[in-house]
């Protein structure tokens, strides 16, 4: 019997979908509303995320326009921006709240390329913690005889193909996005 190989690769895939995510969420120096994705509000006792109280849109490429649906959350809004690690501060003119991007020191990109560096590492230990439940299921295969010599080795080594193929694709990912933010 043969390894399902389309459970793992499909579990490598979301490993990558969190690593982009988490991507989206460095600023570039660019408005992009994937920034406030982690920011949450207190809205009626439950943290909720901006996007999910509030129209988010790019004003234009260094500025980010938030307009709340329910204006009596617009200082929350503010708050809640404040409060996490984004850095920027918001203008409040109690209608809309507006983020300006400031342009990017050189200083900011080099740790803005280590932060990405380092997320693209912790993505490539979950696909290999992926490979290292496949090839234990391998293992457990054919020690209970449901899986030959050959198909266990057959198995390992795609696996191993997989493997490559993904830490491959975060690398690539990782390697476009240092560029962006060093080419600004």
């Amino acid at each position: 019997m043969k390894l399902a190989i389309n459970e793992f690769e499909a579990k490598m895939q979301k490993s990558i979908s969190a690593y982009e995510n988490e991507l989206d969420s460095i600023r570039a120096g660019k408005a992009n509303p994937a920034v406030l994705n982690k920011v949450t509000v207190d809205y009626y006792g439950s943290p909720t995320p901006i996007s999910q109280v509030a129209d988010v849109k790019a004003a234009d490429a260094r500025t980010l326009v938030i307009t709340p649906w329910d204006m009596s959350i617009n200082k929350g809004i503010e708050k809640a921006i404040l409060a996490s690690d984004i850095g920027i501060t918001p203008m409040n003119d109690g209608k809309v709240i507006r983020l300006t991007f400031p342009q990017l020191t050189e200083e900011r990109r080099r740790e803005l390329t280590k932060q990405v560096s380092g997320a693209g590492e912790d993505a490539k230990v979950a696909i290999r913690n992926i490979r290292r439940d496949a090839n234990d299921k391998i293992k457990a295969m054919k020690k209970n005889s449901e899986m030959t010599e050959d198909e266990a080795k057959d198995s390992e080594k795609n696996v191993q193909d997989l493997t490559d193929k993904f830490i491959k694709k975060i690398d690539e990912i990782s390697a476009a996005k240092e560029k962006e933010l060093l080419s600004l």
